[in-house]
Parts: structure tokens; sequence; C-alpha cells
């Protein structure tokens, strides 16, 4: 059975790294004024200078119920069947839509991934690796819906203005975190997002000590893969974060940048590593 593994563009995985695990995926929208222009990677300097010379941030679109059945039928032509793996159902309607067309479908199996950017690349990985392996799509959606407890998913963030703009967190809270210029991690449980460890300095040693921490806190990860995601380039905290775990005994180690959907809410300067736990 040739089974199609499928996420939306917040995977944030470069085309190259699409094509190794062989994911496919369909891209979210983002609106800047008057202009559509589908999610994409590297789409995030696109947004920062808009942000910069508007003041407001571009508007991020779910896929549609109808793309997500163009999409689909398109796949469906040359796969069995389809294991999609959404954006979480807490941050987007993304799987909703999806949901909806499934229903419609034969074969075309949707998963709440509960988190974002590369920890959804890290249950796709695994779902390619079970096809892989001749699994059933019932036992490969059955493995991730587990895993979905095991993604660990966290950044910090320099400031919190793109969050404000968003609605994601509220003025006081944004005045008080630069006022004493506080970085926060921002950690993703239950498919939601939720504040951890504060902070402060600059965020280049911010980075490395906040990767310390993360792997004190989580002492028996998943040595597969690892993910340095970041929404602009910070050359010294993935360098230093990349020996860290190297160190720590990880075995593939992929910076990645964040992509316009996951850019256009944590602003510039945003860096996380993303694992599985045991």
């Amino acid at each position: 059975m040739k089974i199609a593994i499928s996420a939306e563009s917040t995977i944030d995985l470069p085309q190259e790294l699409l094509d190794k695990f062989g994911i496919t995926t369909t891209p979210f929208s983002i609106t800047f004024g008057d202009k559509i222009e589908k999610d994409r990677f590297g789409i995030s300097k696109d947004i920062f200078e808009y942000v910069s010379k508007t003041k407001k941030l571009p508007k991020t679109s779910a896929v549609s119920p109808e793309q997500y059945k163009e999409y689909f039928e398109n796949l469906k032509k040359d796969y069995d069947a389809i294991i999609h793996i959404t954006l979480s159902s807490l941050m987007s309607s993304a799987y909703n839509n999806a949901v909806m067309i499934a229903k419609e479908m034969s074969n075309v199996y949707v998963i709440d991934s509960k988190t974002l950017s590369t920890g959804i690349a890290l249950q796709a990985i695994k779902a390619t690796e079970l096809a892989k392996a001749g699994k059933s799509p019932e036992e490969i959606v059955a493995t991730i819906n587990k895993l979905t407890e095991k993604t660990q998913a966290s950044f910090v963030l320099e400031k919190l203005n793109y969050l404000y703009k968003g609605g994601r967190c509220s003025a006081l809270a944004m005045l008080g975190a630069n006022i004493l210029r506080i970085k926060p991690q921002i950690i993703v449980a239950n498919g939601k997002m939720g504040v951890g460890k504060k902070y402060t300095g600059d965020i280049n040693k911010v980075a490395i000590k906040y990767c310390k921490d993360l792997l004190v806190s989580h002492p028996d990860p998943e040595l597969d893969y690892v993910f340095i995601t970041s929404s602009t380039d910070m050359p010294e905290a993935e360098t230093a974060i990349t020996e860290i775990l190297k160190d720590r005994g990880f075995g593939h180690i992929y910076p990645t940048r964040a992509g316009g959907t996951i850019s256009s809410h944590c602003g510039e300067n945003c860096i996380g590593v993303l694992f599985l736990d045991k």
C-alpha cells in the first residue's frame, strides 16, 4: 500500500528536507494588505519588512475545505491512502477543515499534531518511517496520536510584540516584559502555547541557557532527530546549541527557518529546540 504522509506549510521544513523524508505539503495563505501570498519557506523576511513598514501584522489563513479537497484528490491519484498531520486544532481551523473533507473521501486520515513548526515534522518523519516499514494507515495513525504527547516544542522570544499584535498576549504582559527585558520561553503543551521560564540578557546567551535548561527538564529524549528552528539567522546561538546537542548524543541535528505562519506570531530572533521524548 502506497501511503502519502502530508502536512501543511506550518511544518517549517525546506524543500530538500521534505524531499529527503518524502513529505508532501499544502500551504497556508498570508495576506499583506490587499495582496495574498502562499506561505512558503523563506517568506519570513517579507513579513518582518511588512510589519516594520506598516506596524501591522499580515493575516494568516488556514487551508480551506475547498483547497483540501483539491489537494487530497490530487494526492490520491498517486497514493492509496493519505495521512495528513495538521497544525494544532487549538491554534487553527486547519484540522477541522481537513477532517470535514476527509469524511467525504476514503482512506484519508487526519491527525491533530497538537503542536506546531518542526514539532509537526518530527511526527511526520516517524510516520514516513512506519509507512516504509509496511505498517497500515490505522497502525500509523494510532502510533502518531500517542506521539503527540511526547513531542517537545518550545522556543524563546526576544520580544512579545508579535504575540501582542496577534492577540496572543496582553498589553500589560508585553509592557512588563519589555520594561524588564524579559525573554520568555514559550512551551507548546496540550495543543496550546503557554509561558515557561523567563530569561533576561542577550538573546544569543538566553538561547544557549534555554537549550541547557530544556535538556535538564527532558532528560530522556529520543536521540534520532532534533530541530533548531529560528525565525531569523542566529548563527551564534545555532552554533552553540548544535554543539550542546551533539554532546548530548543527538544523531541528526537540523537547523531550519520558521515559515511565514509561525514567524508572523513569534517575530524576529525567535529560536526553539524541538525533539521527541521517549
